[in-house]
């Protein structure tokens, strides 16, 4: 590959990279603008089914709330070691 083959490329790439990041950018606003539109009726809903999952099966629920603890746990102890790392 030459230098001008490279160059023209790179045109190429960043043209797409900037395309990319537009459409990015209006997929997420468009999702941010409807949970800050429905917060409260967002909200709501999962409540109502965190509720009806504790009457149907309580068992469910400690389930879940182990393996969120486990993540958690999993995520602070990889960030840590990152942080070792990066010194």
């Amino acid at each position: 590959m030459d230098y001008e083959q490279v160059i023209k490329e790179n045109k190429l790439l960043k043209e797409e990279n900037d395309l990319l990041k537009e459409k990015l950018a209006k997929y997420m606003s468009q999702h941010k603008n409807y949970y800050e539109n429905n917060k409260e009726i967002v909200n709501e809903k999962a409540k109502q089914r965190l509720k009806k999952i504790s009457e149907e099966n309580p068992e469910k629920i400690k389930e879940y709330r182990r393996t969120a603890y486990l993540k958690r746990k999993e995520k602070l102890k990889n960030t840590v070691i990152k942080e070792i790392h990066n010194f």
